[in-house]
Order: C-alpha cells, then sequence, then structure tokens
C-alpha cells in the first residue's frame, strides 16, 4: 500500500499519531531492528518514506524501492510530495533530517539512497529515535538492463532485512510456460523474457541457486533437460524411452538430484538421477497407479508428492529414499477428491497444494503435520501454486480475470497482485534469492 502525503500540509498538522519506535541497531549478527508494540502481520505495516533520488536513474531507483517494498507487503510506502525539499531537512543547517516532520505523518523509517561512483550509498533513519541506525554500499551495473535492475532489488532487499531481519524476495525471479515456450520474469512483473530450450518444453524448476533450470518435454521423445542460464544450453539428463514420457522435475535442496515422474500407459513413478545425468534410481513402485508431482522438503530428508493409489489424487510424504510414505492429505475422504501439485514451504511448516471443489481448483495450504487444510483461493479457478523464499508469498496460475494469468497471493494478508499480462501463463515456479547477475 502506498500512502501519498503532502509534506507541506504535514508540518501543520499536529494530531497524526507519532511514529513507533525503531530501537537500533548492528551487531556482527544483526537480526534487524525491532519496532516497539506488537506486530500483527494481518493488520499493521511499518510506515517507510523512501526520499527522492538525485541523478538521472534516481527517479527508478525510488520507484523500484518502493515497489519492492511495498510488495514485501510488510510495509506502507508513505510516497512524500513536495516542492520545498529543504523541509525534509533538519532546521537551521543541523545535520540529520526533519525527524518531526516524518514523526507526524506516521513514518517509522526514512530510506535515504544517494548514488556514488561504486553505485548506491544507503541511509536508514529511525524517525522516533531521531538518527541513523544503518548505512551500505550497494554495486550497480553502469547501465540501466536486466542487471542493474536486480542490483536495485537487491538493494531494497537488504533494506527489508535492515528492518525486518528477514531479506525481502524482490531479488527473485519466477520461470513460467507460455504455450510451449518458457519464460522468466522479475518478481515485480518487470523484464519477462523467453528461455531457448528444446521444443515443446514444460515444467521448469530452479536449482537451488538459482544458476539453471530442470526442464521436461513432451511428444514421442519425452525428455528431461538442464537448462545453464549463463550460457543458453540445455543438456540432456534423461530420456524416457518408448511410450513414456517425464515430467514435473524438482531438484533437492542441495542441488545434487533430480526428481522426476515418468509415467507410461499402465503406471507412474518418481525416480531420482543425478545432475549430471548419472544412473536413475526408482523410488516409487506404483502396481498400477501414478505419482507425479515431486517437491523437497526444505533439509532434504522427506517429499511430498500426489499419488492416485487409492484411486483419487491424494497428496503423500515419504523419506526421500522412497520409503515410509504416508497420506497427508487424510480429511473429507471421498472418491470425488482431487488435491494435486504439491509445494513444500521454505520454512518447512506447511504445503501448499490445488484442491478441486466444486468443479474448480483452488490453493490451499496444510500444515506438514496434517490437520485442517487453509482455503486461499475462490475466485475463478487457481492452480499450480508456487511458494516465495520468504514462505509466504505464493505465484499461481489464476483465470480470475477470463484468461489464465500468474498471480501472487500474500497469504498471511489475503492480498493479491497480477504478475502477468499475457493470457496462457501457466506452471509458474518461484527462483531462490539470487545473488549475483542472471
Amino acid at each position: 500500500m502506498i500512502r501519498r502525503v503532502h509534506l507541506v500540509r504535514a508540518v501543520a498538522t499536529c494530531c497524526l499519531a507519532a511514529a513507533p519506535s525503531i530501537i537500533h541497531a548492528q551487531d556482527t549478527t544483526f537480526r534487524g531492528v525491532t519496532i516497539n508494540g506488537t506486530y500483527d502481520p494481518l493488520r499493521d505495516k511499518w510506515g517507510v518514506v523512501v526520499l527522492p533520488v538525485a541523478g538521472p536513474q534516481g527517479d527508478s531507483v525510488r520507484a523500484i524501492v518502493q515497489r519492492d517494498l511495498d510488495f514485501s507487503d510488510r510495509f506502507s510506502i508513505i510516497a512524500v510530495d513536495t516542492s520545498d525539499m529543504s523541509a525534509l531537512h533538519a532546521r537551521g543547517g543541523a545535520p540529520g533530517l526533519n525527524y518531526p516532520l516524518f514523526a507526524r505523518i506516521a513514518a517509522a523509517a526514512v530510506v535515504e539512497i544517494t548514488p556514488v561512483p561504486s553505485g548506491l550509498h544507503v541511509a536508514l533513519h529511525d524517525v522516533a529515535g531521531a538518527k541513523v541506525i544503518n548505512v551500505g554500499e550497494f554495486p550497480l551495473p553502469p547501465t540501466m538492463g536486466r542487471d542493474w535492475r536486480m542490483a536495485v532489488h537487491r538493494t531494497s532487499d537488504e533494506i527489508a532485512r535492515w528492518v525486518t531481519g528477514q531479506r525481502g524476495i524482490a531479488a527473485t525471479r519466477v520461470a513460467y510456460m507460455r504455450g510451449s515456450v518458457v519464460h522468466i520474469v522479475d518478481s515485480d512483473g518487470a523484464g519477462d523474457i523467453a528461455i531457448p530450450t528444446a521444443e515443446n518444453a514444460m515444467s521448469p524448476a530452479w536449482n537451488p541457486v538459482g544458476s539453471s533450470l530442470a526442464y521436461t518435454t513432451y511428444g514421442l521423445d519425452s525428455r528431461l533437460f538442464v537448462l545453464d542460464l549463463a550460457t543458453g544450453r540445455s543438456r540432456n539428463i534423461v530420456s524416457a524411452g518408448r511410450n513414456a514420457i517425464v515430467q514435473t522435475p524438482t531438484f533437492s535442496p542441495d542441488g545434487s538430484t533430480i526428481v522426476y515422474a515418468r509415467a507410461s500407459e499402465s503406471q507412474g513413478d518418481l525416480y531420482a538421477v543425478t545432475r549430471d545425468g548419472g544412473t536413475s534410481r526408482r523410488l516409487t513402485v506404483a502396481r498400477g497407479a501414478y505419482n507425479a508431482s515431486p517437491a523437497f522438503s526444505p533439509d532434504g530428508r522427506r517429499i511430498v508428492y500426489v499419488s492416485n493409489v487409492l484411486g483419487r489424487p491424494e497428496l503423500y510424504v515419504m523419506d526421500a529414499d522412497g520409503t515410509g510414505a504416508d497420506v497427508l492429505t487424510n480429511y473429507d475422504f471421498s472418491e470425488n477428491n482431487y488435491r494435486s501439485d504439491p509445494d513444500w514451504s521454505p520454512d518447512g511448516r506447511q504445503v501448499a497444494y490445488q484442491e478441486r471443489i466444486e468443479g474448480r481448483f483452488q490453493i490451499r495450504t496444510i500444515p506438514i503435520t496434517g490437520g485442517t487444510p487453509k482455503m486461499l483461493t475462490s475466485d475463478g479457478e487457481n492452480e499450480q501454486p508456487s511458494w516465495a523464499p520468504d514462505a509466504r508469498h505464493l505465484v499461481f496460475t489464476s483465470t480470475r480475470t477470463g484468461v489464465r494469468q500468474l498471480w501472487v497471493l500474500d497469504s498471511e494478508s489475503g492480498r493479491l497482485r497480477q504478475l502477468t499480462r499475457s493470457g496462457g501463463s501457466r506452471l509458474a515456479a518461484w527462483s531462490p534469492r539470487l545473488e549475483g547477475p542472471r
């Protein structure tokens, strides 16, 4: 949410609540600053002002940082609008900002960004404490482009960490399918590009550091590939063989293994193969059923997947070696159940999935220990959820606008935003946080 405030008017307004205090500070194990009082993510957000940024790229830097903090759903952006920039700074030539002014507009923090030869110098001001509580410098490529935008996203994520103790998710991307073409888009919906792959691609999945994608192809010669994003080259890892297909690959958290489904006319099973294409080993024995859509737990010890061994698709959890399988969605048993496309949250606590309800798929989550699921969507048909690295946001396919698009949901507050603008978008996979140029 962005709230616009005219600072000249705010100077004369004394009845607004003062911002909550942010208590310092920095130590060798930074945990983020703490805001006094109880924080309720369903109701409360930190009010933040991002000051105007000088230089030819300043407006773009400021706009991206504001949007990133807003999309984190942890901040309320107060977009100040003033023609008198001197009102922002302390009076009488004193150092610092006009903290009483920002307190009157309910700002908890002010972000001050200054261009420097190496990139951006950022200072975070605690309004109630009337001081700077953190500073940092962030490299920035000299020319605007995808790498430049990603560098600004990383700056936003560090600002979020300074305040909340948890890095943001702006410096991430989403891989998805449009037709049989793999696309990658920044987490804010910008920079959408098509990726070169083998023909008839589907089901992209990120490796743990975001440097490559696994994907499969469909047709008479179904295969599993790994695409190196730096070179644009795909390497064939597995060939399905005659009258079979491979699908729904996923990387293990350490990146050493890819688990995928191989299906024939009679059954489908899960297999594990090393990332360099070593010998596959079978993890499940379907005996006439179909197992598919694996997703690892964050520690790599277990796998959630979908199976119709009971006659209808349900979610199961097994050890990573294929033993100890047990049903997870053990509620409301019915022959009409259809639960599929699971994704294990990065904090390990829950699984997101799609369930057919009254003829339409909707997104739900269920604790990994089992129990009562939570409904997250109801408008249109909603499918194929994928978690962001913060274990809070999900990207999924939705028909709520009349065509299939990707949407992002904050699972704590319920806030939605549209990610893609071209119809037919589906099978999204959210990347890890990207540490370097991709």
